[in-house]
């Protein structure tokens, strides 16, 4: 990659008044993205659920670990919904069970000691109107299921487990890394994923996407699926077989104070995908993938369901290990706007960047308005800031579908060992990334200050980087 590479001069005007508050276009309209933050946070309300409880050892759920509680839980919530909702209650113990959809108006609260095992035999988990990797399909349910729900919530000190290892969930991914071997069945088989994709590409209705049992595909952890006023709080999350919180199509979404550790393939923690209105705060990410990944379909898929992924919201998070702290992205095809990222701490020596997006000409879509301070980073491997247009996974991925990025904005960023490159960049000649600003950021034990290339408007504003004030690059 060249240094500089292509850089197209736009004004150090146009992309300070983007970033500036309190600064006026026009003399009318003020700007200032994090007002507007402030008035999306106040838009999203907690679900509020009647003042009942509903236990589930008076449905017959047995604790110990061993007893298949999947039947006391259904009971329980769906008594518990039908009644006008409440707080489903699971009470200090491990209880075993298969999948849980939550109803309307249910909040699974989990007490404290409580541990709730999942199964990890496939044909527990029915086929159910889902999603895997940006592409619907009819799939195993994933562990905890909402399908067009409203009011909901799962609240708690308790452990959510889904036991998912090399020698179950993981293996199915076809990596070495997760215990595949050769002659071992995973997703990357012709009938497998590949079908997945195909039928998507030839317009194959979602209820024609058969998969399940054999087709070695695996479930999401959470997912509200057509969803509104949802609250997930508190919890720990552990042992994913894929994605771990998954809102999709989903609105006014918080997600609170959550611990997710799981270190399996494709183990992102958060990942809000054709959905709006999502804050993400005071949580913990500790994964094998991207901590938070924003997502809005993949490819065909993304242009037929064609809904973006906007004020999306991450607060006071804490990430560690992770290929990303927030991403967006690859799977972006319908589009991602209006992220506020601030008051978060990354740090660990297996957490590659801090700020990603990556997409590719398969995806297509555009990805805009990205606000990002007071950051406290401790190391990172690659970079802080790492824009990829060119992103590949399974083979080609190039196509005729050019993507769009503007309007990204760094500010009050502490960065102790940078890795490779403060900003590494690349877009293209016919659709340069534009107006990217780093202001009062200081990147230490960075061994390049950035590598870009065709990017238009690239702004550093009291920038230091390995102790020096870093100039804007010329033509």
């Amino acid at each position: 990659m060249k240094k500089l590479g292509k850089f197209v001069a736009v004004s150090f005007v146009s992309s300070l008044l983007l970033f500036s508050c309190g600064v006026k276009q026009n003399s009318t309209v003020e700007i200032d993205p994090w007002k507007k933050m402030q008035q999306i946070i106040e838009t999203v309300k907690e679900p509020v659920f009647k003042n009942k409880s509903y236990n589930v050892a008076d449905f017959g759920a047995k604790a110990g670990g061993v007893f298949d509680n999947t039947e006391a839980f259904k009971k329980a919530i769906e008594f518990c919904s039908k009644n006008g909702g409440g707080k489903v209650v699971v009470p200090s113990g491990q209880y075993f069970t298969g999948p849980i959809n939550l109803e309307d108006n249910v909040n699974l609260h989990l007490e404290s000691g409580c541990e709730i095992l999942f199964s990890t035999k496939s044909s527990n988990y029915p086929l159910v109107n889902t999603s895997f990797e940006g592409t619907e399909l009819m799939n195993h349910s994933p562990l905890i299921y909402a399908n067009n729900k409203k009011n909901i919530a799962i609240t708690g000190s308790g452990t959510l487990n889904g036991q998912a290892t090399n020698d179950n969930w993981w293996y199915w991914s076809g990596s070495k890394n997760y215990g595949w071997v050769e002659g071992r069945n995973n997703q990357n088989d012709v009938l497998n994923r590949i079908r997945l994709v195909e039928s998507a590409e030839k317009g194959i209705p979602v209820s024609e996407r058969i998969f399940g049992e054999g087709s070695y595909i695996r479930p999401n952890f959470i997912e509200f699926f057509e969803c509104s006023t949802v609250l997930v709080k508190g919890v720990k999350i552990v042992n994913a077989p894929s994605w771990v919180i998954h809102p999709f199509r989903s609105t006014n979404i918080i997600v609170d104070g959550v611990t997710v550790q799981s270190h399996g393939p494709n183990n992102d923690g958060c990942d809000p995908e054709y959905s709006k209105n999502v804050i993400i705060k005071n949580c913990t990410f500790n994964t094998g993938d991207d901590c938070i990944a924003i997502k809005a379909g993949k490819d065909a898929d993304g242009r037929r369901v064609a809904i973006q992924s906007e004020n999306i919201i991450v607060q006071n998070c804490k990430m560690i290990d992770g290929h990303g702290g927030v991403v967006i992205g690859s799977e972006m095809t319908a589009g991602v706007r209006n992220v506020f990222v601030e008051n978060c701490i990354m740090d660990s020596p297996n957490l590659d960047r801090a700020i990603r997006i990556k997409t590719n000409s398969r995806r297509g879509g555009l990805v805009e308005n990205v606000y990002v301070r007071n950051l406290e980073i401790g190391r990172v491997k690659e970079a802080v800031l790492r824009i990829n247009m060119f992103y590949d996974v399974y083979g080609n991925q190039t196509g005729k579908f050019i993507p769009q990025v503007r309007n990204i904005f760094l500010e009050n960023i502490k960065v102790k060992n940078g890795g490779q490159y403060g900003v590494l960049a690349k877009g293209y000649k016919e659709s340069p990334i534009e107006n990217v600003t780093l202001k009062d950021v200081v990147i230490d034990k960075v061994d390049s200050p950035y590598s870009v290339e065709n990017i238009s408007n690239l702004n550093f504003i009291n920038t230091h980087i390995n102790g020096v004030l870093v100039a804007n690059p010329k033509d």
